[in-house]
C-alpha cells in the first residue's frame, strides 16, 4: 500500500511570483500539496516565468549567463515561458490556471476559490493585495479556516513599506551585500545570486506547515506576516552580534571561514582542463576546510609535511589563523599539482573535509549527483524533447515522491480549475474566454 505523502490532501492557492513565493509553494508541492498557481495572460511578472520576457529571440538565448537566457537547443520556441529555466525549476508538481484578477469577475472566481482551499501564499510589493481587494478578513469571511501568509521584503508596516524589493536590493538593505564578497572589494563584486531567495522560501513554506498544524489542532486558520528582510537578517546573526557586544563591524572574509578556529579553509586552485582559460570555463578549484588542530596534523601529512607546514606553532588554530593569508598562499601552490577530483578523493579518504567546485555545467555529470538522481529526465507538455530537471530536495520513495508531474506549462490546468473545481459550463466557458481568463499563452499585447 502506497504511504500518503506529508501535504496530501492541502490545496495551495498559489498567487506568488519570482523566487521566494514560487520556491516555497515548489517546497510544498513535493510534499503533496495541490498547489494552484494563478497566472494572468495579460500581466507579465519579471523573474516569474522569465526574464527577458514573452518575446525573446533567438539571438538573445546566445547572450548572458544561462539561467537567465538560457533555453533547451538555444532557441525560445513558440511558448518560452513554458522551459525557460529559472521557470522550470520551480513548477514542477504544481499546476497552473489563469485568472486576471484585477476586474470584478476575475476577483468573485478568485473568491470561490479561496474556499475550497487552505492556504493562499503571496509575496508581492505591499499595495498589490490591497488594490486587488485580496484581504485576510475577506478570505476568512469566504472560509474561516484560511491559512492566509503575505511575504512582503520589509513587512507591512515601518519606514520601508512601500518600498519594492529584489534579492538584490533586499541584501543590500540589511547589509548582507556589505559582508559576502572577496577583502577589499566593494559589493559591486559580488554575483548576482542572492540567497535571502531561497531563505524567505524555505521559510515561508515552514511556517505555513506549522500553521497546518496548528490548525489540525485547533480547526482555526491564521495570518501570518512574514517579513523577507527580517528572516533573511538570521543568515548572519554573528555579524550583528559582533557589532552589539563589541561595536566593531564585521569585515568581508572572502572564502576563509567566519569562525577563526576553522583555520585554514578557502578556494584553491587545482591543475586547470587543457588550456586552461577561465573565460571557458576550463580552471579548476577545490575547497578546503581545516576545522580542528587534528584535522590539520592530517592535512600537513598529505602535502608530505613541507617546511612551511611544519612549525610547532601551527598546530594551534589560533597561530594558522593569524597566518592565514601566508598559508593560503603555499597550499594554493600545493593545490595545483593535482586535478580538483584527484585531490578531493585523496583528502576525503584522509579525513580532510574537501571537494570540488563545479560550474553548472559539471554538475550532472558528478558520480555523486547520479547516485543521488539529483537530476531526472522530464518531458514538457511542449514538444522540445527530454531534458534533465533537478528533482526535490527530499524523498518519500513509500509515497511515490519525486516529480510527479514535470513543469507546468501555462494554463496547462484550466479545465481542470474552472470544470472540475468550480464546475461551470461551456457557455460559461466560453465567456470566460472571450473576457480573457482563460488562456494558454500570453496575451499579443505583450509580445
Amino acid at each position: 500500500m502506497t504511504a500518503q505523502l506529508p501535504l496530501e490532501g492541502i490545496r495551495v492557492l498559489d498567487l506568488g511570483g519570482v523566487w521566494a513565493g514560487t520556491f516555497s509553494t515548489l517546497l510544498l508541492a513535493d510534499q503533496g500539496a495541490e498547489v494552484l498557481k494563478q497566472e494572468n495572460q495579460f500581466v507579465w511578472q519579471p523573474n516569474t516565468r522569465a526574464v527577458p520576457g514573452p518575446n525573446i529571440s533567438s539571438q538573445m538565448t546566445q547572450a548572458g549567463p544561462g539561467w537567465i537566457t538560457g533555453f533547451p537547443n538555444s532557441e525560445p520556441g513558440p511558448r518560452p515561458w513554458n522551459y525557460h529555466p529559472m521557470f522550470v525549476s520551480l513548477y514542477r508538481n504544481k499546476r497552473s490556471f489563469t485568472l486576471d484578477i484585477r476586474n470584478e469577475k476575475g476577483h468573485e472566481i478568485l473568491g470561490e476559490l479561496a474556499k475550497i482551499s487552505d492556504v493562499v501564499i503571496e509575496n508581492s510589493a505591499v499595495g498589490t493585495m490591497e488594490k486587488l481587494g485580496v484581504s485576510y478578513e475577506w478570505l476568512k469571511e469566504l472560509n474561516p479556516g484560511i491559512i492566509f501568509l503575505r511575504a512582503p521584503g520589509y513587512g507591512l508596516t515601518g519606514d520601508y513599506v512601500s518600498a519594492r524589493t529584489m534579492g538584490s536590493h533586499l541584501e543590500g538593505v540589511i547589509g548582507h551585500q556589505l559582508l559576502r564578497g572577496y577583502r577589499n572589494e566593494g559589493p559591486d563584486s559580488n554575483s548576482a545570486i542572492f540567497s535571502a531567495d531561497y531563505i524567505a522560501g524555505t521559510q515561508i513554506a515552514f511556517a505555513v506547515m506549522s500553521a497546518i498544524w496548528e490548525r489540525k489542532k485547533t480547526g482555526k486558520g491564521q495570518f501570518i506576516e512574514m517579513a523577507q528582510a527580517e528572516n533573511a537578517i538570521a543568515m548572519f546573526a554573528q555579524g550583528y552580534m559582533q557589532y552589539a557586544i563589541t561595536g566593531t563591524e564585521p569585515d568581508r572574509v572572502g572564502n576563509q571561514s567566519i569562525y577563526p578556529q576553522e583555520s585554514p579553509t578557502g578556494i584553491y586552485p587545482c591543475k586547470p582542463e587543457g588550456d586552461g582559460d577561465p573565460a571557458q570555463g576550463k580552471d579548476r578549484w577545490i575547497a578546503i576546510s581545516i576545522s580542528t588542530d587534528s584535522e590539520w596534523k592530517i592535512f600537513r601529512t598529505e602535502m608530505g609535511n613541507p617546511e612551511w607546514a611544519i612549525s610547532p606553532q601551527l598546530e594551534q588554530w589560533e597561530n594558522r589563523y593569524s597566518q592565514h593569508d601566508e598559508l593560503d598562499k603555499n597550499i594554493a601552490e600545493w593545490t595545483q599539482k593535482f586535478t580538483d577530483y584527484e585531490l578531493f578523493h585523496k583528502l576525503q579518504k584522509a579525513g580532510v573535509p574537501a571537494a570540488p567546485v563545479l560550474d553548472a555545467s559539471r554538475v550532472p555529470t558528478d558520480e555523486h549527483v547520479q547516485e543521488r538522481a539529483l537530476y531526472s529526465p522530464q518531458t514538457l507538455q511542449d514538444p522540445i524533447g527530454e531534458f534533465p530537471f533537478p528533482t526535490p530536495l527530499f524523498d518519500f520513495p513509500a509515497a511515490n515522491g519525486g516529480i510527479r508531474r514535470p513543469p507546468v506549462a501555462m494554463g496547462q490546468d484550466n479545465e481542470y480549475v474552472y470544470r472540475e473545481l468550480l464546475g461551470i459550463n461551456d457557455e460559461d466557458w466560453d465567456l470566460l474566454e472571450a473576457e480573457g481568463h482563460i488562456a494558454t499563452r500570453f496575451n499579443d499585447s505583450l509580445m
